[in-house]
């Protein structure tokens, strides 16, 4: 597989929320560097988590120090290590570092992403 680096976040380049939430988002220094990879422009790693039960139609993946967050789980991580430094990430931040609103809230966010790929003709990831 791919020489990757030690932390990133692995997200659909061709999804419009996704793509705008990962360039929005600003990740703390303290965590370092976070690579924000395209599933799309990475089959062999996103078809490698696939066959671990991780479905990257259904959410974004973050590798941070060796842990593994995905859908929920990966937004609720990405809220506790951004930066407080706008107004996008102050909201983000608010609403998704409580664990149980992510967990509430990540299905919508997921159908909005399915019915909006549907509508720009996109399609998902092979299975």
């Amino acid at each position: 597989m791919e020489n990757l680096p030690r932390n990133y976040l692995l997200y659909d380049g061709d999804c419009p929320f996704c793509t705008n939430y990962v360039r929005m988002v600003q990740l703390r220094k303290a965590v370092g560097p976070v690579a924000l990879l395209n599933m799309r422009d990475h089959p062999d790693l996103a078809a490698s988590y696939r066959a671990q039960g991780y479905d990257l139609n259904d959410g974004m993946l973050l590798r941070l120090d060796g842990h593994i967050y995905w859908g929920a789980d990966c937004i609720n991580r990405l809220a506790l290590i951004s930066s407080g430094s706008d107004l996008f990430n102050q909201i983000n931040a608010a609403i998704f570092r409580r664990p149980c609103l992510s967990a509430a809230l990540y299905p919508f966010m997921s159908r909005g992403r399915a019915l909006t790929l549907a509508l720009l003709g996109k399609k998902k990831m092979p299975a």
